[in-house]
């Protein structure tokens, strides 16, 4: 069965492109099909992943809007994983929604037809808890959310669990809390130390053991269009993303009939 993820944080700047791409890659190389979409209509997911948003004859927008089938706008990249991409075209959608039958389900439906071609489904989520985000949220079964161990991403991480819980209730009742990515770590940093510790105390086992380090490939690797992987396999950031994707699937291969994430 397909696993379907959102990375999803309201705040931005704190790696969740990067984390859906770079994610991406090390699940590639860990032998799983992926399937990345960007879901924000900046199209960083885009370009980070070799691909160029200003040439797209098909993206999510169109799949969103019904104009196209998913399979029709999703492209291969030099990567290894697919890519339904994105450009600014989608920033239209997020008020056309408003007016669309079924509009926080449309990427659900539309991802039917191809979900089981994929071991993983990774959704690039805007940084805002637009029409985009339910969609993405409705369509998923976990949720991953990126975070800085800093005081303000605690007060936004409290408005997305409410969003995650309303949308369980309301349209999905599936959708679960996959797990706590702690981003940009600085072990040396006083206040990263007591945020990880609440954050562990609060989450447990669903906060990952994996913390993604401040890392300069990590910040070139997509002005070259590449994941960090691909840029430089040996900098700390290639080297933790593919540490999480491992940390990843050994959770659900341990017990893959339990469901995919805990509850919120």
């Amino acid at each position: 069965m397909s696993k379907i993820f959102a990375v999803a944080n309201q705040k931005g700047g704190v790696g969740k492109t990067t984390t859906c791409v770079n994610l991406a890659a090390s699940l590639v190389a860990s032998r799983r099909r992926v399937l990345l979409i960007d879901l924000d209509p900046q199209g960083n997911a885009t370009m980070g992943s070799g691909v160029d948003k200003s040439q797209l004859s098909l993206s999510s927008y169109d799949v969103l809007a019904g104009d196209a089938a998913a399979r029709d706008g999703v492209v291969r990249t030099e990567s290894g994983f697919d890519l339904l991409p994105a450009n600014g075209d989608l920033s239209a959608a997020e008020v056309e929604l408003l007016d669309m039958d079924g509009r926080e389900s449309r990427l659900r439906r539309a991802l039917r037809p191809i979900a089981e071609d994929y071991d993983y489904i990774v959704v690039d989520c805007p940084p805002s808890l637009n029409m985009l985000t339910v969609n993405a949220l409705c369509a998923a079964n976990g949720v991953l959310i990126p975070m800085q161990c800093e005081y303000y991403a605690l007060e936004g991480l409290s408005a997305l669990i409410d969003t995650i819980t309303q949308i369980q209730r309301a349209a999905n009742p599936e959708l679960r809390i996959e797990g706590i990515l702690r981003t940009m770590y600085d072990p040396r940093n006083s206040l990263t130390s007591d945020v990880s510790e609440q954050l562990s105390e609060y989450f447990g086992e669903r906060l990952y053991r994996t913390c993604i380090p401040r890392n300069v490939r990590l910040a070139e690797a997509p002005s070259y269009g590449k994941p960090a992987l691909d840029y430089d396999k040996h900098s700390k950031g290639a080297i933790a993303y593919l540490a999480l994707a491992g940390e990843m699937t050994r959770r659900h291969a341990t017990n893959p009939n339990r469901p995919v994430a805990e509850a919120v």
